[in-house]
């Protein structure tokens, strides 16, 4: 089975690895363009497009499903990939996980990207899924940038002052940005409150690798031989995962499999 990941940049590489634990068999190709990152304060006609083209990159290695790893593409250009691609290609989107997040109830903070913050789009995902959770959107500007070029210093940066600004009483973050889930650790170090429950951390990747598999009639099935290989786009071109990848445990994982160029 083959399985293909998109995204402006690395923010795809906590959805690849949440396949590659459900199915370290899976091959994955991994399709990025981070030359005309960030995408978010693009048009929604230029993201369309730009997210096409990475997309049919994608396509021409005749992957079994495509996951959409990116928040904002999922957004604008979902409608068109889908369009162009299914029902040939199963096309995966990823929403921010705020019905999980909100189901019960109390202070919910929504990390994201200033773009998608109060967004009409994410406005109306909290109106029909935030219940009677107390929905604090929260902008994360840099955050997504710093992590795209393993900047740890504007990392701490981001994360503190996205911080100081999540009510003192969250019990839940959603993660509404696939990038964000590669410092999910510190995110919650930054939040948690002594003494507090421990905060809840509510991505999306493990969410998306499993219904990319129910999309293909496919099992999880962990202890799998590892045989996975990796194949790595960026721009349509054959390449080799980016040094800052390396430097996150998902990235790290992937780099142990096989590539193919």
């Amino acid at each position: 089975m083959k399985i293909a990941l998109m995204d402006s940049g690395i923010g795809l590489l906590a959805a690849a690895a949440a396949v590659r634990r459900l199915r370290p068999d899976a091959e994955l190709v991994l399709s990025s363009d981070p030359d005309s990152m960030p995408w978010g304060p693009r048009t929604p006609e230029d993201i369309t497009a730009l997210a096409l083209d990475v997309a049919r990159a994608a396509a021409a290695h005749r992957p079994d499903a495509l996951i959409v790893a990116c928040n904002t593409a999922s957004v604008h250009a979902l409608p068109a990939l889908r369009a162009e691609l299914e029902p040939a290609l199963p096309v995966i989107g990823t929403v921010p996980a705020i019905k999980p997040a909100a189901a019960g109830g109390g202070s919910v903070a929504i990390w994201a990207t200033p773009a998608t913050t109060g967004s009409p789009y994410q406005r109306e995902l909290i109106g029909d899924f935030g219940g009677s959770a107390e929905v604090t959107e929260v902008p994360c500007p840099g955050l997504a940038d710093a992590l795209e070029h393993g900047d740890e210093a504007g990392i701490d940066r981001a994360v503190a002052a996205a911080a100081a600004l999540t009510p003192p009483d969250v019990r839940a973050v959603v993660l509404g940005c696939t990038h964000y889930e590669l410092v999910a650790t510190r995110i919650r170090e930054a939040v948690q409150r002594p003494g507090s429950p421990r905060l809840a951390l509510h991505g999306s990747a493990g969410a998306v690798a499993a219904q990319a598999l129910r999309r293909i009639g496919a099992d999880p099935a962990p202890t799998a031989e590892p045989s996975g290989t990796l194949t790595v786009l960026r721009a349509g071109r054959p390449a080799t995962l980016p040094e800052a990848a390396l430097t996150y445990a998902e990235g790290r994982m992937l780099a142990g499999a096989a590539p193919v160029l």
